[in-house]
């Protein structure tokens, strides 16, 4: 079995799901929503679950073997990896403001003891 394809979509939301994976095994088959997780010790993958009756989740899809499921894991967080490199770095815009509100401030100051 190759993984031939690894898509992954980054959240926009804070939290420990950091983003949704789909991955294409021998350019034939497709699974979808396999899970970024955040946990105590690292990033890990969660395959697609749902729901049952009893309020469990069950995979619906997952590896069969530990070899399977960490060489999936690992191809999916390097693509992770990957797209929060290709992420452009954004400035604190809070960080370029201060400083002129500081002077601001200062003008400010500076005015009402000449008055």
């Amino acid at each position: 079995m190759n993984i031939t394809d690894v898509r992954v979509r980054k959240m926009t939301k804070e939290g420990k799901m950091k983003a949704v994976a789909s991955i294409t095994i021998d350019d034939e088959f497709v699974v979808h929503d396999i899970k970024v997780v955040e946990g105590e010790k690292g990033l890990f993958i969660a395959m697609p679950s749902r729901r049952a009756a009893d309020g469990e989740y069950r995979d619906i899809a997952h590896p069969i073997n530990s070899e399977t499921r960490a060489n999936i894991q690992s191809l999916v967080l390097d693509a992770y990896e990957k797209v929060l490199m290709e992420e452009p770095a954004v400035e604190a815009p809070a960080a370029t403001e201060e400083p002129a509100a500081a002077e601001a401030e200062t003008e400010e100051t500076t005015t009402e003891e000449e008055a």
